[in-house]
């Protein structure tokens, strides 16, 4: 009796280990379906950064159980499909999913019904590297009913770096280290480089001979992520000590960081620079003109915009 209850529960383990799902990582989804993405882009011109952020999302990396049953990646609903059909509770109970052969049929399927769907026709007016026109133009077609889902594109891209891709390179590797909530004190190492953290927004800190070029080379970025990152003119040459982004700055500061008020020297620039907001962002918040610059001791409001009313009392002031 002991021997094959022991065999019994042995059997269940065994199958349990079996049928177990090992989860698969956002890095290695990159990974496995980056090159697909960008032979679909070549194909039709769709961002193989929205590609990807669209599969991260809607298949929570492969994992979702539609993914794993269905091999659809996109949530795309049978509509007319011919082919193989997956019943699947989602906004409603037991709606009709399709079925593909392989994740890569669901990649290219993705293709065909962006490009046959009257209500997506517009996007395609939209070049391959604008991701954030591609994210707010399927957000207004209705392709989910998520509210945010455009700003959920926007942030799965940029956080992932997967605009990289839109170059149509897809040998070039995502390297998503972890995110900690700590300002300065998380640091990397990267080639004997440490990488710091400020506002979940990773930055160097320029050391002597380096400039924009030989940063570019050893960070592996394109030459123009330094210079949008950082809000650079043309023509500029980094300082030793000077701080500079590698990844997009962010729309707002960390919370408990409302306002500033401006010391002697400083530029809306360096403000941005200092709490790893927008600089067009700043200057929107503050009602002021890109390119101008506010006086020492001047209220800069950092995570909402200044209201209407005390706009025009410190116009007031600043006439009389």
């Amino acid at each position: 009796m002991k021997k094959s209850t022991l065999c019994i529960l042995t059997a269940l383990v065994v199958c349990l280990a079996a049928t177990a799902q090992t989860r698969v990582s956002k890095q290695d989804y990159i990974e496995k379906y980056k090159k697909i993405a960008v032979e679909e882009m070549k194909r039709s011109g769709i961002p193989a950064s929205i590609t990807l952020a669209q599969g991260i999302i809607e298949s929570d990396c492969g994992n979702s159980t539609l993914a794993r049953k269905a091999n659809n990646h996109f949530g795309i609903k049978c509509h007319k499909w011919e082919g193989e059909k997956h019943y699947h509770d989602d906004d409603a109970k037991d709606e009709c999913f399709r079925k593909y052969d392989s994740a890569e049929d669901s990649y290219r399927d993705h293709t065909d019904f962006l490009m046959n769907t009257p209500r997506y026709r517009f996007l395609f007016e939209y070049p391959s590297d604008d991701y954030k026109s591609w994210a707010h133009g399927l957000q207004k077609a209705g392709y989910a009913t998520s509210k945010s889902y455009a700003r959920d594109l926007i942030r799965t891209i940029e956080e992932n770096k997967l605009y990289i891709f839109d170059s149509g390179d897809y040998t070039r590797q995502v390297n998503l280290n972890n995110r900690r909530d700590s300002d300065e004190s998380f640091t990397i190492t990267l080639k004997q480089r440490k990488i710091y953290e400020r506002n979940r927004i990773k930055y160097i800190i320029v050391r002597e001979g380096d400039n924009l070029v030989s940063l570019t080379k050893e960070l592996g970025l394109f030459s123009w992520e330094l210079k949008r990152y950082n809000d650079l003119p043309d023509g500029y040459e980094v300082q030793p000590g000077e701080e500079l982004y590698i990844q997009p700055k962010r729309c707002r500061p960390e919370v408990g960081y409302d306002f500033h008020y401006v010391k002697k020297g400083e530029t809306m620039r360096s403000i941005s620079q200092l709490y790893g907001i927008k600089l067009k962002k700043l200057y929107r918040r503050n009602h002021m003109e890109p390119g101008t610059e506010p006086v020492e001791g001047q209220k800069i409001w950092l995570r909402k915009t200044m209201p209407r009313s005390e706009w025009k009392k410190l116009n007031t002031s600043d006439d009389k």
